[in-house]
């Protein structure tokens, strides 16, 4: 069922208003630091999907913009050199998601040679979709929202399933990051163009560009750059967290609500990060595949907060150093946002695609509680966007009661942190959950291995 279109800021039923501590990077425009002095980590797993081949050796030289990483099956990306120079090792190397995962270390030779054919432009307007997608899949794309889905294959939908429109995420709800708002008031024509890509691809759908109303001068610049553009509407939300989540954004764009385990086709809608459709503008009219990151380095242990631009493969903790450098012992440091990054031990890791910000927290920002007696009062129902019963859920999770986990919906969880950051009890909702679904998941794989070799 549609919703009646209103002026008023749309949203979803749920979800909460933490402090957005954005002051500390909206305001600064984006730092260009593209000459990293450090060697360069290519992860061979930037993306949902199958892990890439890595294709050089050790003592080759590379060329920017030279596949490292071929893509293995059609859920998989490949991973190109964001600089040239000799590759050092090809061997295992901690990733931002806590793992040793094989990756390719390079030696910046600071000389930026490219391989041939860089900067090819394409008249899109000329394309098919088949040829669009192929240039899109070979440059790399992937969505920078954090899942790093990749972008063809969201693009790809079932024969069946009519896509009628195509949302640009620019909500930005977690607290600190300031990136992609960034990206919309510096180069929001890239943004427009990318998006209009997508649109050619699908003829019949509507595009949205989605930004909170915490973001006046994005939401301002974007309507004056589309007032020409009759299949793109700029949208405001409502401020409130997860107005990012996919499913939640379709709700509050043009009111649908995606079925439980079910995807964005299913009702006819794509959503794309902002920068993943400023890189599939980069492809397409820039010939340039997905070599750099705009990220956030930001909190009270670091010098300074920051917006960088960065070649992927950079070391975390050289970009730390570059905003100033570290002003106290760490608290914590999490890759992403507060509420639903990841939690890192070292800063020795590289940028990835997926790595839209770094937060280094000193002891005062570390809010870290004892957990106490459930007194059910209900707040994290309420909170819940999905609309389950996370007091539940937690309890058939520390039971490991699997069956009445999934019977209760607990596997269409987001994981995005609401029930916990309300809870007065602070119980750990959300660690419980990823830990269930996680073992449901690991089950299911067995189930299905021991079928298959029953058959077998």
């Amino acid at each position: 069922m549609k919703r009646t279109l209103f002026n008023a800021p749309r949203t979803f039923k749920g979800g909460i208003h933490p402090p957005d501590f954005k002051k500390f990077t909206e305001g600064n425009p984006i730092q260009m630091y593209m000459d990293p002095q450090e060697d360069l980590v290519f992860p061979m797993v930037q993306h949902i999907g199958a892990p890439c081949k890595p294709l050089v050796k050790k003592g080759d030289e590379c060329l920017r913009g030279q596949i490292i990483g071929e893509a293995q099956g059609w859920v998989s990306s490949p991973i190109h050199s964001s600089v040239s120079g000799r590759v050092k090792d090809v061997k295992p190397m901690l990733h931002p998601n806590g793992s040793k995962v094989m990756s390719v270390i390079i030696e910046n030779d600071h000389m930026y040679r490219e391989v041939e054919g860089m900067h090819q432009s394409h008249d899109y307007h000329q394309m098919s979709k088949e040829e669009i997608l192929s240039i899109i899949r070979e440059a790399g794309v992937v969505g920078m929202g954090g899942a790093g889905f990749p972008a063809h294959v969201k693009l790809s939908p079932p024969a069946d399933k009519k896509i009628d429109a195509i949302i640009v995420n620019g909500a930005e709800c977690e607290p600190y990051l300031s990136s992609d708002f960034r990206l919309l008031i510096e180069e929001p024509t890239k943004v427009v163009e990318g998006l209009k890509i997508v649109l050619h691809m699908f003829p019949e759908a509507k595009g949205y560009i989605a930004i909170e109303d915490n973001k006046p001068t994005a939401l301002a610049v974007m309507r004056n750059l589309t007032l020409e553009e009759p299949r793109i509407q700029v949208v405001a939300l409502k401020t409130k967290y997860p107005q990012g989540g996919e499913k939640q954004l379709i709700d509050a764009v043009i009111g649908r609500e995606v079925p439980s385990g079910g995807l964005p086709a299913d009702v006819g809608c794509i959503v794309h990060n902002t920068d993943t459709v400023v890189a599939i503008y980069r492809a397409l009219l820039e010939g340039r595949p997905l070599m750099r990151r705009v990220i956030t380095i930001a909190g009270g242990a670091v010098a300074h907060s920051v917006t960088f631009k960065a070649r992927i493969g950079t070391s975390i903790r050289e970009l730390v150093e570059a905003a100033g450098g570290l002003v106290c012992p760490p608290s914590k440091i999490i890759c992403g946002g507060p509420m639903m990054g990841t939690a890192l031990f070292s800063l020795d890791v590289p940028v990835t695609k997926g790595t839209a910000g770094i937060l280094v927290f000193d002891p005062a920002e570390d809010h870290i509680t004892r957990e106490s007696a459930c007194i059910r009062c209900g707040k994290c129902v309420s909170a819940c966007p999905i609309h389950l019963m996370p007091l539940m859920l937690n309890q058939f999770a520390l039971d490991m009661d699997w069956s009445s986990f999934e019977k209760y919906h607990g596997m269409d969880c987001i994981e995005c942190g609401s029930c916990a950051y309300i809870c007065p009890a602070k119980r750990h909702l959300t660690q419980t959950f990823k830990a269930g679904k996680r073992m449901i998941q690991e089950q299911r794989r067995k189930a299905a291995a021991e079928k298959g070799g029953s058959h077998g």
